[in-house]
């Protein structure tokens, strides 16, 4: 049925597209041949996710705190009813999900940065949107997800919001820039929580003595970036590490991936994290970079248009200003390749669309989305 929907949605997704104006083009070398990257809407202010609409359209939101729908190249008015944010140093509206019955409700999730008692906290809203032309307003808001402790912190909010095959809901948390609190499992912080849709906490999660009922897993640092592998619900991600670090792990139930007892890389002084790279008991990432990306956004890519990279793992680089592929065979990463390496700006997330292409968005004050191709796709 996924597939089946997957290949409508590519049918209108690429009659859509055609259809938008050519604003800028970019071209980059790659395994697959030349890649012509093509800036389909501009003009966005620090864009953080996006999501494709049942019909072809872009749903983007903007961290100051809009969410906007994309169309023929144009950001319509920012839809009504989005939760008060707090868009302050990486706060702000966050990760916009649509439920996998979008199409008939209309539900959809926000992760955001919530003011509250103490300062700010990472907070995931259910919704349903009720679209006007490309506008419309947000109903039924409930908050289905808050961290149990907020402070004046503006940084490491994590946010990445990710619906798997049981309809259940992972979210990403950053430790807040506080990083012994990734080690307290009682802190819905520095994890990775998964909870149903209306916030209640599923029967078969880890629940270990000491851990908050709601975690996933723990000793995360800053996950920007998370995906599903569709085939067996595997939860993939990345993370910023400080100097150096950062991460790709495979998130399973109950297990702690260390920060900030081992890392790779360094403390922004050039001291030693922790007690070095491995101890026993804390998981190992497939994969990690030093000096840092900055990585942001992940999708695994089951298009038509690059054969040659099905199965593989696509994300942006934030201070990297590059998009990358991680080559895996199974849970392996084998190579990486970097694409429009210093082109396209910082690159803050990454989704293969239903017609095969890429579409990404860059973090910038006039901000893009864009659209990578096979050139003369």
């Amino acid at each position: 049925m996924r597939d089946r929907i997957r290949l409508l949605l590519g049918v209108v997704l690429a009659s859509v597209v055609a259809g938008v104006p050519v604003m800028a083009q970019e071209t980059s070398q790659s395994s697959a041949g030349t890649l012509t990257a093509t800036t389909i809407a501009d003009g966005l202010e620090h864009p953080w996710a996006l999501s494709v609409l049942p019909d072809g359209r872009f749903l983007v939101t903007e961290r100051p705190g809009r969410l906007r729908v994309i169309a023929d190249g144009v950001a319509g008015e920012p839809i009504a009813g989005v939760p008060e944010v707090v868009a302050r140093g990486q706060g702000g509206l966050l990760d916009v999900t649509l439920a996998p019955d979008f199409a008939e409700t209309g539900q959809l999730f926000l992760s955001y940065a919530e003011p509250g008692e103490g300062g700010t906290g990472t907070a995931v809203m259910s919704a349903r949107l009720e679209l006007e032309g490309n506008s419309g307003r947000l109903v039924d808001q409930t908050v289905i997800f808050r961290m149990n402790n907020f402070d004046g912190s503006t940084r490491h909010f994590g946010s990445r919001i990710v619906v798997g095959n049981d309809g259940n809901l992972f979210v990403t948390l950053g430790e807040r820039g506080s990083e012994n609190r990734a080690q307290d499992p009682a802190d819905l912080a520095g994890g990775v929580v998964r909870i149903a849709p209306d916030g209640s906490v599923p029967e078969d999660n880890p629940q270990i003595d000491g851990w908050a009922p709601e975690f996933w897993s723990i000793g995360h640092r800053n996950p920007q970036g998370a995906t599903l592998r569709e085939s067996d619900g595997a939860l993939f991600a990345v993370e910023h590490g400080a100097r150096g670090g950062d991460e790709v792990n495979l998130v399973e139930a109950g297990k702690n991936y260390g920060w900030p007892e081992i890392a790779y890389g360094t403390n922004y002084d050039g001291s030693p994290i922790g007690v070095g790279e491995t101890q026993p008991g804390l998981e190992q990432p497939l994969h990690y970079w030093d000096p840092s990306i900055s990585p942001s956004g992940l999708d695994f890519y089951e298009g038509s248009l690059f054969p040659e990279w099905e199965g593989d793992l696509l994300l942006g680089g934030l201070s990297g200003t590059v998009l990358v592929r991680l080559d895996m065979d199974g849970d392996a990463v084998v190579d990486e390749e970097r694409l429009f390496d210093g082109v396209l700006g910082r690159i803050r997330d990454v989704k293969a669309g239903p017609d095969g292409a890429l579409y990404l968005i860059t973090d910038a004050g006039n901000g893009r989305l864009v659209r990578v191709a096979p050139e003369g796709s």
